[in-house]
């Protein structure tokens, strides 16, 4: 990507090096992430799954500032992350007022090791998440290098796509719809809540595919690699990929995130038509997202 020149978002907190509590909480992006960082690392996938999806209900403990110095290669990502939150910030700032609302930007939590958040505390293990309860996104940098080197899935866009796919929750979230369809899951079984969850996971796909449209169109950012290494990470991260990766075999019913397929259409999608469409993934049949 080309990001030469571009500005840094202020709307970032920067917790590395504070210690806190450690019990695993989640935003909507984790479980997937959770599940293969488990697989990668041998661990049990159940257990930590059973891990992730809990909610604490304990107030959150106060996080201690420890000494931390920061690699010069955590420095660059750190840059890129505020110039793709900064990104993120001008090009739904703009499709909100064509729709005659304001958009409220979320703000970006740099952090290491485990962090508190309005939705609980969580480790590094969850990856990037949107903690609807504070409107921010969580995401500890080691995040991209692990990307890179454990599941092949490196490359700008690719790392962007991370940052804007959690923006596209808080989309999710100021629009209402988050909020919506986590009622509807509450009512839900664990069939209709799983299919609920992917169709808010392929929507911040499209999401992100909107922001990257109008990235490459403002600033000529994006190029046919680019978007290559952005799908090849969509696909590394289906519910099908790792399932196979993980035991040999996938369980659509189980699925919580989408297919690769599913996945990387749906950010092409969006980087396709750049329209902010509140819902395509909420219309239709699920079997034919």
């Amino acid at each position: 990507m080309r990001l030469n020149g571009r500005r840094e978002s202020n709307n970032v907190e920067d917790r590395r090096g504070m210690r806190g509590g450690t019990k695993a909480g989640i935003g909507l992006g984790g479980i997937v992430i959770a599940l293969l960082m488990a697989w990668l690392s041998g661990g049990d996938l159940t257990s930590v799954l059973q891990n992730v999806v809990e909610q604490t209900a304990t107030p959150a403990a106060t996080q201690q500032q420890g000494e931390y110095k920061p690699t010069a290669e955590e420095q660059k990502l750190e840059k890129f992350s505020k110039q793709i939150l900064a990104g993120t910030e001008d090009v739904w700032t703009e499709l909100f007022q064509q729709k005659g609302w304001q958009y409220e930007a979320p703000t970006l939590v740099f952090f290491t090791d485990a962090v508190q958040s309005a939705c609980g505390s969580a480790t590094s293990q969850v990856g990037p998440f949107y903690c609807s309860g504070d409107q921010k996104l969580y995401i500890d940098l080691s995040f991209f290098q692990q990307m890179d080197q454990q599941m092949k899935a490196g490359g700008d866009l690719a790392y962007a796509y991370v940052i804007a796919h959690e923006v596209g929750h808080h989309i999710e979230y100021s629009t209402g719809l988050l909020s919506k369809v986590h009622q509807q899951m509450s009512r839900a079984g664990k069939t209709e809540a799983n299919q609920l969850s992917v169709r808010l996971e392929l929507l911040a796909d499209y999401y992100a595919g909107v922001w990257a449209h109008y990235d490459k169109k403002n600033y000529n950012s994006i190029d046919e690699r680019d978007i290559e290494d952005a799908i090849n990470c969509a696909q590394k991260i289906g519910d099908d990929y790792l399932q196979k990766q993980a035991r040999g075999y996938a369980q659509p019913e189980t699925f919580n995130h989408g297919t690769s397929a599913q996945r990387a259409r749906w950010f092409k999608r969006g980087l396709d038509s750049g329209r902010f469409d509140e819902a395509p993934t909420f219309r239709g049949r699920y079997e034919d997202l």
